[in-house]
C-alpha cells in the first residue's frame, strides 16, 4: 500500500462464520462509510473449514476496503485476533467477533471518544448480558472478579475484545516479548490513558459459539497463569496447611497412645494417604501449568502462520508458500 495508511482498521476473527459475515457486513459497512473516514477492514480467517472463505472473497469483490488475511491453519481466536492487530495498518485499530453480539454502531462513538478525550484505549463494556444464559453471565462475573483481584482493578469489568487502540498501543504489543498474550488484560496492563462505551450485548446472529466450556476454562487458566504467581503461592499454603494438619494428628496420635485409647484401624491412616496425595497432585498440576508455559516459550514457536493476505502482491513462489510470522515483530 501507498501512501498514509487508513485511519481506521477493524479487526475481526472469523471461524466457521459462514452465515453470519453478510449480516455483519451490510452493518459493518454502513457503519464504515458513514464515518467518511479512510478505513479498512481485515477479516482474519482462521482455518475456517466450512464456506468462509469462498463467503469473503465474494465480499471483498464489492467492498474494496475489505482485506482478508488467510492463516494456514486453526490457531485459536486469540491467535487470530493478533495476527490481524500486528497486521493492521490503521492510526487506530478496532477490534469486533463475527457474531454481532457486539454492535458495529458503538465505533463511532469509540473512535469520537478516543480523539476528543485523548484516550489510547477505548474498552467497550458490556452493560447488559440479560440475553446471555444465566451460566454464561454467572462464569463471566467470576472470570472478571478474579482477573481484577490478580491484576487489577485497571481490568474493566465485563468488557471482552472488543475495543479501540491506537496506532501508539499497538507498536507497544509488537515490543512485548510474550508469545501469546491474553489482551484484554495486556492492554490494560500497559497503563495507557483508556476510557469505556457501555452497550448492550445482543444474541448472536447466526452460527453456534466458537467459545464452549472447555475453551472458556482454557482461556481463565492462560489467563491466571499469564498473569499470576498465585496458583504456584497456593501450592505453597496447600504445603503448609498440609504439614500442620498432619503434625496436628501426630500429636493427638501421641496423646492417645498415652492415654491407652488407640485402636487399630485403617480410617485415619486412610484418609491421611488421600489428604496428603491430594496435596500432592494439586501441588504438581499447579508447577505443571508453569512449567508448560516456559517449554511453549523455550521452543519460540510462532502463534500463527499467515497463509495469504490479500493487501500483498501475489508471491511468485506460489500460493503454497506459507509466511511465518513471530507475534515479536
Amino acid at each position: 500500500m501507498t501512501g498514509p495508511g487508513p485511519t481506521l482498521s477493524v479487526v475481526i476473527p472469523v471461524f466457521n462464520e459462514e452465515s453470519a459475515l453478510p449480516l455483519l457486513a451490510r452493518r459493518l459497512r454502513a457503519v464504515l462509510d458513514d464515518l467518511a473516514e479512510p478505513y479498512e477492514v481485515l477479516a482474519v480467517d482462521d482455518g475456517s473449514t466450512d464456506g468462509t472463505g469462498g463467503r469473503l472473497a465474494g465480499l471483498r469483490a464489492g467492498w474494496p476496503q475489505l482485506r482478508v488475511l488467510r492463516l494456514r491453519r486453526n490457531s485459536g481466536h486469540q491467535a487470530a485476533l493478533l495476527a490481524g492487530v500486528f497486521r493492521a495498518r490503521g492510526a487506530y485499530v478496532v477490534s469486533i467477533d463475527a457474531d454481532l453480539q457486539d454492535p458495529p454502531e458503538v465505533i463511532p462513538e469509540m473512535l469520537r471518544r478516543a480523539r476528543v478525550d485523548g484516550l489510547d484505549v477505548v474498552h467497550g463494556v458490556r452493560a447488559d448480558r440479560s440475553r446471555d444464559t444465566a451460566f454464561k453471565r454467572w462464569t463471566a462475573a467470576g472470570y472478571y472478579r478474579l482477573m481484577r483481584r490478580l491484576v487489577g482493578k485497571q481490568v474493566p469489568a465485563q468488557a471482552g475484545d472488543f475495543r479501540l487502540l491506537s496506532r501508539a498501543v499497538v507498536n507497544e504489543l509488537r515490543e512485548l516479548p510474550e508469545r501469546n498474550p491474553v489482551l484484554r488484560l495486556v492492554v490494560p496492563w500497559l497503563g495507557f490513558p483508556s476510557g469505556e462505551v457501555s452497550y448492550q450485548r445482543a444474541e448472536r446472529v447466526a452460527g453456534r459459539t466458537k467459545y464452549p466450556l472447555s475453551r472458556m476454562l482454557g482461556l481463565a487458566a492462560e489467563s491466571v497463569t499469564s498473569f499470576s504467581a498465585a496458583p504456584l503461592r497456593l501450592a505453597t499454603w496447600l504445603g503448609l496447611a498440609g504439614v500442620a494438619i498432619c503434625g496436628t494428628l501426630v500429636v493427638v496420635a501421641v496423646l492417645a497412645w498415652a492415654a491407652g485409647a488407640t485402636v487399630t484401624g485403617w480410617p485415619s491412616l486412610y484418609v491421611a494417604v488421600l489428604f496428603l496425595g491430594a496435596v500432592q497432585l494439586l501441588c504438581l498440576g499447579l508447577l505443571g501449568e508453569y512449567v508448560a508455559r516456559i517449554y511453549t516459550a523455550v521452543q519460540a514457536r510462532p502463534p500463527y502462520l499467515v497463509a495469504t493476505d490479500t493487501a500483498e502482491p501475489a508471491d511468485p513462489t506460489g500460493p503454497g508458500r506459507v509466511e511465518l510470522v513471530d507475534s515479536l515483530r
